[in-house]
C-alpha cells in the first residue's frame, strides 16, 4: 500500500492562489491514478480532481473547473493541485488519494490516504 503525505496548506485571502504537494512512496507511483479530495467542517469528504497515470487525462469536480489544475512528477513520485482564484467556499482539509484503478470521483475507488492539508480561505 502507497504510503502519501500532503504538504502545502495554509491560511490566505479570496482570490489568493495555493499549491499542494503530494509526496509517495512504498509502492510504484506511476501504476497509480491520483486524486485530491476535501472536507470542509461538518460536510462530507467531496473529489476534487484525478489525474490518469502519465498525467494525459484530468477530470475535477465542477466546483474547482478552471481554477484548480492536477499535475504529476512520476520521476518524483509526486502530485501537485495548484489552486487559483481561491473561494471562502474552499476552506476544507485537503487529501491525496491513490487508486490502482481507472480516473474516478468516487472515493471509494481510492484505496490510499494521506493525513491532509488544511486550506483556510478569508473573506
Amino acid at each position: 500500500q502507497m504510503q502519501l503525505a500532503e504538504s502545502g496548506g495554509g491560511l490566505v485571502q479570496a482570490g489568493d492562489s495555493l499549491r499542494l504537494s503530494c509526496s509517495a512512496s512504498g509502492s510504484t507511483f506511476s501504476h497509480y491514478t491520483m486524486g485530491w479530495f476535501r472536507q470542509a467542517p461538518g460536510k462530507e469528504r467531496e473529489f476534487v480532481g484525478a489525474i490518469s497515470l502519465r498525467g494525459s487525462s484530468t477530470h475535477y469536480a465542477d466546483s474547482v473547473k478552471g481554477r484548480f489544475t492536477i499535475s504529476r512528477d512520476n520521476a518524483k513520485n509526486m502530485v501537485y493541485l495548484q489552486m487559483n482564484s481561491l473561494k471562502p467556499g474552499d476552506t476544507a482539509d485537503y487529501y491525496c488519494a491513490a487508486s490502482d484503478g481507472p480516473i474516478s470521483d468516487r472515493a471509494t475507488d481510492f484505496t490510499s490516504w494521506g493525513r491532509g492539508t488544511q486550506v483556510t480561505v478569508s473573506p
